[in-house]
């Protein structure tokens, strides 16, 4: 499952098709509702907010979550040509 912690506004320029948006100010209370055992990639727009977001699920005991590295710029980049960059 990706999740994707970018501001509303962000999402609106560049959107993940199917990724779960949780922006970080609401990380903290959506992760009791989540699965701890399913596997998760975490973006934001270059990979740092999403990195910090991957820590501190991990930290409540997240099992299976990666970082996007690079976020959505490097997946427009290298991924996918057609998204909007920002």
């Amino acid at each position: 499952m990706v999740i994707d912690v970018r501001e509303p506004e962000e999402i609106e320029i560049a959107r993940l098709p199917d990724a779960l948006h949780v922006p970080m100010s609401a990380l903290d209370g959506a992760l009791g509702a989540l699965d701890p055992y399913v596997e998760y990639v975490v973006v934001c727009h270059h990979g740092i907010r999403s990195a910090h977001a991957a820590a501190r699920m991990i930290e409540r005991g997240f099992t299976r979550v990666a970082n996007l590295l690079g976020g959505v710029d490097a997946w427009a980049c290298e991924i996918d040509p057609s998204m909007t960059r920002y």
